[in-house]
């Protein structure tokens, strides 16, 4: 392991700061290390000497490791980049929640030092996949259909191996994987679900009927799904990162893909930690009080 590339899509001053100082320890520790030239451009001198330029579309032909500076969406990019390559990612939080992005910057120098001893979990996330008019789509957290265009809602029938699931009347459907349950499924009602469990979630947006309550299924399911919408057209939208336009009527198949993403992450991580640190789950108000009195 001797390839590190930074990766931000910010030039905010806080993500240049810290991809630079992550530049100087890894070029103080004689590794190769590369990073955007746009990115480049903002470092010092002494920094930007020693850092090579690469392209976007070189990273994963590159890169040992990628290592990200921004938030979760920041590791959503970097992943549709790295989809079709076997290299791990290493997300520090710039951001607000941080959910996938668990390294802090304030524990930089020490978790490259971890990083580069070779002390760190790696883990793989399951992926879902579908092809839509030729183009291959991929989702590390989930595939949304959404109206557009009107504020009436649209309809999606559901089949699970050829198995008629239901009609969902609502403003939109998440298809999730146990990553993604923690993002938009979340928010609109979905369950927690725990990333190494083998399950492919369906949660609606603001459906019309009450009783039309997110759906948990297996994941070697094969999904089908049909669009229909009062103005001809429905938004599919990938991680929220790509998006393109369905027509009344398009049919849209979802399975676990082959391609995984590999993920670096902290010795002492659990994901029980962390949606107790970052969603406040389960969490004893109580103690939580006395302990914000007590610092």
């Amino acid at each position: 392991m001797n390839k590190f590339v930074l990766y931000e899509i910010s030039e905010k001053p806080d993500v240049i700061k810290w991809a630079e100082k992550a530049a100087h320890i890894l070029c103080e520790a004689n590794v190769n290390c590369f990073a955007r030239q746009e990115a480049i451009e903002h470092f010092s001198d002494e920094i930007r000497c020693k850092v090579n330029p690469i392209e976007l579309s070189e990273f994963g032909k590159v890169a040992d490791v990628v290592i990200t500076f921004g938030g979760d969406g920041t590791i959503l990019s970097a992943c549709h980049r790295l989809i079709n390559y076997d290299v791990p990612i290493m997300g520090f939080n710039v951001g607000k929640l941080g959910f996938l992005a668990e390294f802090s910057v304030q524990n930089l120098e020490k978790s490259l030092k971890n990083l580069l001893d070779g002390n760190y979990r790696l883990i793989d996330r399951s992926v879902l996949e579908t092809q839509i008019s030729g183009e291959t789509f991929f989702a590390l957290n989930d595939f949304v259909f959404e109206k557009k265009d009107s504020p009436r809602m649209i309809t999606i029938q559901a089949y699970a191996n050829d198995h008629y699931v239901g009609e969902y009347r609502a403003d939109g459907l998440i298809i999730s994987t146990p990553t993604g349950s923690t993002a938009y499924s979340l928010s609109c009602g979905g369950p927690i679900i725990s990333p190494s469990t083998k399950a492919i979630c369906l949660t609606p947006i603001s459906p019309h009927s009450l009783t039309l309550r997110p759906l948990v299924v297996d994941d070697s399911s094969e999904l089908r799904f049909v669009v229909f919408s009062p103005t001809g057209k429905v938004n599919f939208v990938a991680d929220g990162q790509l998006q393109t336009i369905l027509s009344d009527g398009d049919t849209v198949n979802i399975y676990l893909s082959k391609n995984r993403v590999k993920l670096i992450k902290p010795m002492e991580s659990a994901f029980y930690d962390l949606i107790r640190t970052k969603l406040h789950w389960a969490v004893n108000p109580v103690q939580e009080f006395n302990k914000n009195i007590e610092n």
